[in-house]
C-alpha cells in the first residue's frame, strides 16, 4: 500500500506549522514531509513536534532563497554558490534531527538573459557538492522537475531533465523526485513513466490538475496510479503536497483507502 505523507507546508493551512503535526496524525497520517521548516523553528523544535505526534519525517527541502522575492530554488544561480551551500549544511541539521532521511534540492529560475549551459553547469555542481555532503550523514539527495506553466523559467521541466541531471552529477544518493502533478502538466503518460524510471526515482508527491487541490477533483485517475504504484513495486512515501480545496480534513475522503 502506497506510504502517504502530509506535505505540512500546504495542507492544514488554517494551523501554525508546528501544530499541523498532530493535526496530521489525527487526520491518520503516519508520515509528514514539508517545503521549507526552517523559519518555524529550530531543528530540535520541529523534530520534537514531530516525534510528539508519533510521525515520521520523510523529506523537506534545502534552503531555497526568499520566495517572496520571486526565489523556487537557488541551485543552478551562479552568483549564489556560497549561500547554496551553507544552506547544505543547515539542511543536514534539520533532516538530522528529525530523522528525516531525504532532502530535495530546487534548481531554481535562472535570470533573464543567463545562458542555459552556465545555468545547469552551475546546478550539476552544486547537486555533486550537496550529494557528497548528505552521503557523509547517510542521507539522500532528490531533484525535482518543475512544469515551467506553475513556475516560468525553472530550470528542469521533464523527467528527461531531471534524469539527465542526475546522470550528469553521478553521485548514487542522488535520485528523481517525481511529481506527478508537474509531470501530468508538461509530459503525460504517468503510469509508463514512473514504471520506466523506478530505479531512479526516490520520492513521488501528488495533486490533482489543473489546479493542484486532492485527489478527485481534477483529470487524473489517482485510484489507478496509486494502486498502480503498488504493482510495480514502488517502496517510498507518496507526498500529498496539495492546496486543499476547502478544509483538509474533509477533503481526505480520497485517502481513507490508502492510510
Amino acid at each position: 500500500m502506497p506510504r502517504l505523507a502530509a506535505n505540512l507546508s500546504l495542507l492544514f493551512p488554517e494551523l501554525p506549522f508546528l501544530d499541523r503535526f498532530a493535526a496530521a496524525a489525527r487526520a491518520g497520517f503516519r508520515h509528514v514531509e514539508y517545503q521549507f521548516p526552517y523559519a518555524f523553528g529550530s531543528a530540535a523544535e520541529v523534530a520534537a513536534a514531530a516525534r510528539a505526534a508519533g510521525l515520521e519525517v520523510v523529506l523537506h527541502n534545502l534552503p531555497g532563497g526568499d520566495a517572496a522575492k520571486g526565489d523556487r530554488g537557488i541551485a543552478c544561480l551562479p552568483d549564489r554558490v556560497s549561500e547554496f551551500r551553507e544552506g547544505v549544511a543547515r539542511a543536514i541539521e534539520y533532516a538530522t534531527a528529525a530523522g528525516c532521511p531525504r532532502l530535495n534540492a530546487l534548481a531554481g529560475v535562472g535570470p533573464p538573459g543567463a545562458k542555459r549551459e552556465l545555468l545547469r553547469q552551475t546546478l550539476v555542481e552544486n547537486l555533486r557538492y550537496a550529494a557528497r555532503a548528505l552521503a557523509k550523514s547517510g542521507l539522500t539527495l532528490l531533484t525535482e522537475p518543475v512544469n515551467p506553466r506553475t513556475v516560468p523559467g525553472f530550470l528542469l521541466n521533464t523527467s528527461r531533465d531531471g534524469i539527465e541531471a542526475i546522470d550528469a552529477v553521478g553521485e548514487p544518493n542522488l535520485m528523481l523526485q517525481y511529481d506527478l502533478f508537474h509531470m501530468q502538466i508538461v509530459e503525460g503518460d504517468l503510469a509508463k513513466t514512473m514504471e520506466r524510471l523506478l530505479p531512479r526515482i526516490g520520492h513521488m508527491q501528488i495533486a490533482d490538475v489543473p489546479d493542484r487541490h486532492e485527489p478527485g477533483t481534477g483529470e487524473v485517475n489517482f485510484d489507478f496510479l496509486l494502486r498502480h504504484m503498488d504493482a510495480i513495486g514502488y517502496a517510498g512515501w507518496v507526498g500529498c503536497e496539495y492546496i486543499p480545496a476547502g478544509d483538509t480534513a474533509k477533503g481526505l475522503a480520497w485517502a481513507k483507502p490508502w492510510l
